[in-house]
């Protein structure tokens, strides 16, 4: 494999990262932002009150979208595989 070939795949794997991780973080931020201004708004600073509405989104969305991740994944690593050079003995 020459340099540019490395590049494309570096480049393949970290925007497939991204998409994956992109809903899942999303949600997260999107549910911290709703609790915190509900933390402000009524004066509760419970820890738990942060995590546990957090985790249970990302959990949702993570079993909701877990078909389109795995197909996501093994379609990058199907296509990564396939365009290495194979090695003739």
């Amino acid at each position: 494999m020459n340099t540019m070939q490395v590049l494309a795949v570096v480049f393949a794997t970290l925007k497939t990262a991204a998409l994956v991780a992109a809903p899942l973080l999303l949600v997260g931020f999107l549910v911290g932002l709703v609790v915190s201004l509900l933390q402000v708004a009524t004066s509760i600073q419970d820890i738990t009150f942060t995590f546990v509405p957090k985790i249970v989104a990302v959990a949702a969305v993570f079993f909701i979208a877990f078909h389109w991740i795995t197909r996501t994944l093994v379609d990058f690593a199907v296509a990564t595989i396939g365009s290495l050079p194979s090695v003739a003995p």
